[in-house]
C-alpha cells in the first residue's frame, strides 16, 4: 500500500529500460518502494537495470513484455498482479522513430503508432482493470509535449503521443472515484539515449528532473504534470497560434 504521502511500496514499470522510468524507480526506492517489476523485452540492458535496483535494496524481478504483442498483455501483466497488489504502474515505453525515414516508409510510421499508442492502450487498459480490482493504485503515463500540437519535424511521433494523451485523460475520468489515480506526464525534450544526436529544444530537461516531477505529482495526486512546469504556459500559447504563423516557426 502507499504511504501517507502517496508513494508506492510496489512498482511495475512497463518499459523497463526507460531512462525516465529507472530514474523514477531509483528515486522511489530511496523513499520506500521495496518491490519492483521491470517489464520489457529480454536483453542485457534489462538485466543490468534490475541488478542496479537490487543494489539499492529493492526486490526486483524482470518480466518479458512486448508492447507490440498486445494479445499477450493480459496474460503477462495478469501474472504480475496475481503475485500481489501493485501500488504504481509506470507506463514508460515508446519509440521516437525517424521522421524523415518514416515518411517514406509507412511500415516504420505504423511501428511508431502501434508502439506508442496501440500498445499503450492495451497495456493501460489491462493495468487499469487490475488496479481497479484491487481497489487502489496509480497509473502514470509518460506522454509528451509533442502531442500538444503537430510539428513538421515530428508529426508522426507527436500524433501517437496526442492519441496516448487523450486516451490517458479519458481513462482517468473513467476511473475517477474508484480509488485508482491516473496521472499524465508531459515532458519536453529530454536529454537521453533516445534523443542523442538530435538538436536540443528550448527548456530541455533530464530523466532525473522528470522523475522528481513524477514523485511530486504522486504526493499531490496530480492529474497532469508538465516538465518543466513553464512548458504549460508555452504550449498554451503555441496551441492557439494561427496555423500559418505556427507553420513558419523555426523548428
Amino acid at each position: 500500500m502507499k504511504d501517507a504521502f502517496g508513494l508506492p511500496q510496489s512498482l511495475l514499470v512497463l518499459g523497463g529500460t526507460s531512462e525516465i522510468a529507472l530514474a523514477t524507480a531509483r528515486r522511489l526506492i530511496a523513499r520506500r518502494t521495496r518491490t519492483v517489476w521491470l517489464a520489457g523485452r529480454p536483453c542485457p540492458a534489462l538485466d543490468r537495470a534490475a541488478d542496479e535496483l537490487r543494489g539499492l535494496g529493492a526486490e526486483v524481478r524482470t518480466v518479458a513484455f512486448d508492447a507490440l504483442a498486445t494479445d499477450s498483455h493480459e496474460t503477462v501483466l495478469g501474472k504480475v498482479f496475481a503475485e500481489g497488489d501493485v501500488d504504481l504502474v509506470l507506463l514508460a515505453f515508446g519509440v521516437l522513430g525517424d521522421q524523415a525515414h518514416d515518411e517514406q516508409d509507412p511500415a516504420g510510421a505504423v511501428r511508431v503508432a502501434q508502439t506508442n499508442y496501440t500498445g499503450a492502450v492495451s497495456a493501460g487498459l489491462v493495468s487499469a482493470r487490475a488496479l481497479q480490482s484491487q481497489g487502489h493504485g496509480s497509473l502514470v503515463v509518460l506522454s509528451s509535449v509533442a502531442g500538444e500540437r503537430a510539428r513538421r519535424a515530428n508529426f508522426i511521433y507527436g500524433s501517437s503521443k496526442a492519441g496516448l494523451d487523450v486516451f490517458a485523460q479519458g481513462l482517468g475520468d473513467a476511473l475517477y472515484g474508484t480509488g485508482v489515480h491516473v496521472m499524465v506526464v508531459r515532458p519536453g525534450f529530454v536529454r537521453s539515449r533516445m534523443t542523442a544526436g538530435r538538436a536540443e529544444a528550448p527548456l530541455a530537461t533530464t530523466p532525473g528532473a522528470v522523475a522528481a516531477a513524477i514523485e511530486l505529482g504522486l504526493r499531490r495526486r496530480s492529474e497532469t504534470v508538465w516538465v518543466p512546469g513553464t512548458l504549460r504556459l508555452v504550449m498554451s500559447a503555441l496551441r492557439h497560434l494561427p496555423r500559418g504563423v505556427f507553420r513558419r516557426l523555426p523548428w
